[in-house]
């Protein structure tokens, strides 16, 4: 992809579309604007100019070197592998602009003069980087559709256009990690995790990006997975599904079981402020077992090809899809003891079993999509019933 400043004057990009929308305001028609807003598979936004944004794509190779991918990147990327059904409503989407539009309804193709993408460049270069990596895995970006949101600003104001660069990459929205940071939610839960892990860090602020911080909200989820049937607040059958890809829910329902914990007065207080020990005391163990399970080299004879290997055939990355339905069947091996909630299998559980009960489901129930495994609800029931037996023998043995 090139993302240098070089102007292309007689360009044109013809881009498939699902949907399309003319939303231009009288504004808009009276300084000549016209704006558009559709969806479109994210593979046909790869090919797009970048030539007015006032940020090229931060990981492109400068020489052979290639840089770091940021937070940022790296949950654009979480999202396409692990959430993609719900990548449109997560992502803000690209903006560009043109300089002239034509719409084939007929065809549902939009056809752009003198393109460019003035906002999103990174997810742009992400779903590139993403749809390359599928080629060395042997899979075609037909495999793996998924949609984005797209804006076009039809104006041949170039003043303007630079003025549209500059103002949509400097807006910053205040996220509900950064309302639980500042209202002191997450405090007790990075102490409790410091006397395992010391000096770890809690991301509290959507600014705190760095790799020293341990995502919050990813621990929650993993957390929320792990919490035992008998601790489960919801009404009806246990089911974790959501525990996968509702990363903003589970941090809502962290903050609920916070408010109701420290509320004496809130009904069923003492369930919920046994629920918020359960998240204090599994805290530290809850990242370790995520960490385990997304490089379980348990995987590596699988022949799964979602997972990421490296050249010697080691598991460098298992998707969630994959591991949340273990992390929740692991949920049956909570107990409270003396020192707090633990996760502990009893000594006669093969995780060996575990991992071949989980590449079954994938394969049969999940058609070998972990899109298809993270959503589904049989998926997480069928191994939650493999660990039940183990804890019922368990039982019996202790």
């Amino acid at each position: 992809m090139n993302t240098s400043k070089v102007h292309h004057p007689n360009q044109t990009f013809s881009i498939s579309y699902h949907s399309i929308r003319n939303i231009t305001s009288p504004e808009d028609l009276d300084n000549s604007r016209k704006v558009y807003v559709g969806q479109t598979e994210a593979k046909n936004i790869i090919g797009l100019p970048t030539d007015e944004n006032v940020r090229d794509y931060m990981l492109e190779a400068e020489g052979k070197k290639r840089r770091r991918p940021t937070q940022v990147h790296k949950a654009i990327e979480d999202t396409i592998r692990n959430n993609p059904q719900n990548f449109s409503a997560l992502n803000s989407g690209i903006v560009i602009v043109a300089r002239r539009c034509e719409i084939d309804e007929k065809e549902k193709k939009v056809l752009l003069h003198k393109p460019s993408i003035i906002n999103g460049s990174q997810t742009q270069g992400v779903i590139k980087d993403f749809y390359d990596s599928l080629k060395s895995e042997k899979f075609e970006a037909e495999h793996f559709p998924f949609h984005i949101k797209f804006e076009i600003i039809v104006t041949d104001d170039e003043d303007l256009i630079a003025e549209i660069s500059i103002a949509r990459n400097f807006q910053n929205d205040v996220m509900t990690i950064s309302i639980a940071g500042r209202l002191g939610q997450l405090d007790e839960l990075e102490k409790y995790l410091q006397v395992k892990k010391p000096g770890s860090q809690l991301q509290k602020s959507e600014t705190k990006l760095s790799e020293d911080y341990i995502k919050t909200e990813r621990l929650l989820q993993v957390i929320a997975a792990l919490a035992p049937e008998e601790l489960w607040l919801k009404p009806g059958e246990m089911n974790k599904v959501y525990t996968y890809s509702m990363k903003t829910k589970c941090l809502k329902d962290f903050q609920e079981i916070f408010e109701k914990a420290k509320d004496p007065k809130a009904i069923d207080h003492s369930r919920y402020l046994e629920l918020y020990q359960f998240y204090l005391d599994i805290a530290s163990q809850a990242q370790d077992l995520y960490e385990k399970w997304k490089t379980h080299q348990g995987f590596s004879g699988t022949k799964l090809r979602s997972i990421k290997r490296d050249e010697g055939n080691n598991i460098e990355e298992v998707p969630d899809g994959i591991i949340f339905p273990i992390l929740a069947s692991l949920s049956a091996f909570a107990r409270k003891t003396k020192k707090g909630w633990i996760i502990e299998a009893p000594k006669q559980f093969n995780e060996a079993e575990l991992i071949q009960a989980a590449k079954s489901v994938y394969m049969e129930i999940a058609f070998h999509n972990p899109w298809n495994m993270g959503k589904s609800k049989a998926c997480y029931s069928a191994l939650y019933q493999i660990t039940s037996i183990y804890k019922k023998l368990f039982a019996t043995q202790s």
